[in-house]
């Protein structure tokens, strides 16, 4: 009785120890999900994140004013823009123009405006995809308002710009063949803070 006892208790013991670790696990990732998102969409082009590897031949080391050389043979690419917010934030978010058209290696510039419609204060942080989703490597941006905290005070409306260009190399790659247009998607979620000040998104 007292094995069958004790078999019990240590059944249970690692039960507890199993659903402790995945409660942590689960808050942690929750604290550490806007730098994690950042960190793996530069390391792997996901989100649109530029990544710079030997399979593009592209110089990790090489200025990126070096590499902006309009390719003049290549159609222009037509980029379309759209912005979302979640359900919680009480905020208006949308880009100014529906689309720009640009060359492989030509800068452009973009604006989106937010409107905070709440009667309070609120931050703000913005998430980002590029589709289709093979582009993403191509599609590097200069100037972003994407994982930085923006607080707009209560009825305020702010200009947000986007400064980017297409990577030149997307246009020697065969499998980019096709493909004229581009759309970046913005998305923000309101910010929250635990008591230890870490941020997280809220996306409900």
């Amino acid at each position: 009785m007292d094995t069958m006892r004790e078999r019990y208790k240590q059944k249970n013991r690692t039960t507890m120890n199993y659903v402790f670790s995945i409660i942590l696990g689960t808050v942690a990732l929750s604290y550490g999900s806007v730098p994690m998102y950042k960190m793996i969409c530069a390391t792997t082009g996901w989100g649109g994140q530029p990544i710079r590897s030997a399979s593009h031949g592209g110089d990790p080391n090489q200025d990126a004013a070096e590499r902006l050389k309009p390719v003049e043979t290549h159609p222009r690419i037509r980029i379309t823009f759209n912005g979302s917010v979640s359900d919680v934030l009480p905020w208006k978010f949308v880009p100014q123009q529906r689309e720009v058209r640009v060359l492989p290696g030509e800068t452009a510039l973009a604006f989106y405006t937010a409107t905070n419609t709440s009667k309070e204060d609120i931050i703000g942080v913005a998430t980002y995809s590029v589709t289709p989703g093979q582009v993403a490597p191509y599609f590097s941006k200069i100037q972003c308002f994407c994982f930085e905290e923006q607080r707009l005070n209560a009825g305020e409306t702010v200009d947000m710009p986007v400064f980017f260009y297409i990577d030149p190399e997307f246009a020697s790659d065969i499998n980019m063949k096709g493909i004229l247009t581009v759309t970046l998607n913005y998305t923000f979620f309101k910010a929250k803070y635990d008591k230890d000040g870490h941020l997280t998104p809220v996306a409900m």
